[in-house]
């Protein structure tokens, strides 16, 4: 009875385990040395809508290509062998032609955009080449559930693009780089010790929330630092009036003005928009962190607030890292 008994626990613990291991493992080389040598190749090569995590793993090498992850496609894994030797790179911007002689829009500029839901990226770069040219998105996200860690994002002009209000994002030791409103979008975003790092005198953050969304984007234990000779960067100003931005016990560089956030005004579609808008920061420290000449419609939180700012409340009881 005691042997009938083990046998079972172990096929219990064995059938665990497998749920969490990924289906299938494909691997990308650009030597030819893996099953494929394209990562768009590879993605394809996933089965839609498959029954658990597919992992594609990528080796070292610089990946010129514009990456696609569809909506067919989900519970993929793109693990990298090295975030600094690991580079999927693009150089489309907004303006540029394309290959139907049509000017391409910020939104179809990027260099990886993720549509399915439940993707996971780590130790990879993920880089717009194209600069001061126009818009060029490095990352634009749509799908739900989305986790990019140990990974480095770099760009000019909105780099990384939180697109749509359903989607919930989560950044964890990454290293995020842009000119202007280089974080921008409608998601719950939230960003956990990352690095930002503004190269021009312009703004960080340019959030599009809906009115009905409590959260927007979310920086936890972050270090805001910038290229040599920047010294008048904005925390935010809002795309759209019912913008979010918190930024909490954040290490901001002496570029970040004493005022903090800018209310874009002049946008005639949308005007006042600082009304409407919640930008607060707790804990900033640093050169930019003296929180004294903030803008007055600016808010400072208490400890008390801090209990709503837990990520299973921002992410409606999602929590990125239990998956």
């Amino acid at each position: 009875m005691k042997k009938l008994f083990l046998i079972l626990l172990v096929s219990m613990a064995n059938f665990l385990f497998a749920v969490n291991d990924p289906y299938i493992k494909i691997t990308v080389a650009k030597d030819g040395n893996g099953d494929f040598t394209s990562i768009q190749k590879a993605i394809n090569s996933v089965r839609d809508l498959g029954p658990a995590e597919a992992l594609i793993y990528i080796k070292s090498g610089t990946y010129n290509e514009k990456v696609v992850i569809p909506s067919s496609k989900h519970k993929i894994t793109l693990e990298g062998e090295n975030k600094d030797n690991t580079m999927i790179t693009n150089n489309d911007f907004s303006g540029k032609q394309d290959s139907f002689n049509e000017k391409m829009t910020t939104f179809n500029s990027y260099t990886l955009l993720v549509m399915g839901d439940d993707i996971q990226i780590s130790n990879l770069t993920i880089q717009n080449s194209s600069c001061n040219e126009g818009q060029a998105v490095a990352l634009h996200v749509e799908g739900d559930r989305f986790i990019i860690k140990n990974s480095n994002i770099l760009g000019c002009q909105d780099t990384v693009y939180c697109a749509t209000n359903h989607s919930r994002q989560y950044f964890e030791n990454c290293f995020i780089e842009g000119t202007t409103d280089f974080i921008f979008g409608q998601a719950i975003a939230v960003f956990k010790n990352c690095t930002i790092k503004s190269l021009a005198d312009s703004y960080i953050t340019a959030a599009a929330t809906e009115k009905d969304r409590k959260y927007g984007f979310v920086f936890f234990d972050c270090r805001l630092i910038a290229k040599e000779g920047i010294t008048k960067v904005f925390l935010g100003r809002p795309w759209r009036p019912y913008a979010k931005t918190v930024f909490i016990n954040t290490e901001m560089g002496g570029h970040v003005v004493s005022e903090g956030w800018n209310p874009w005004k002049g946008d005639k579609m949308f005007p006042d928009k600082e009304k409407t808008a919640y930008y607060a920061e707790f804990g900033s420290k640093g050169a930019g962190g003296n929180t004294s000449n903030r803008v007055s419609w600016s808010h400072q939180m208490s400890k008390k607030d801090l209990k709503n700012f837990t990520i299973e409340k921002i992410f409606n009881d999602w929590n990125p890292n239990k998956e």
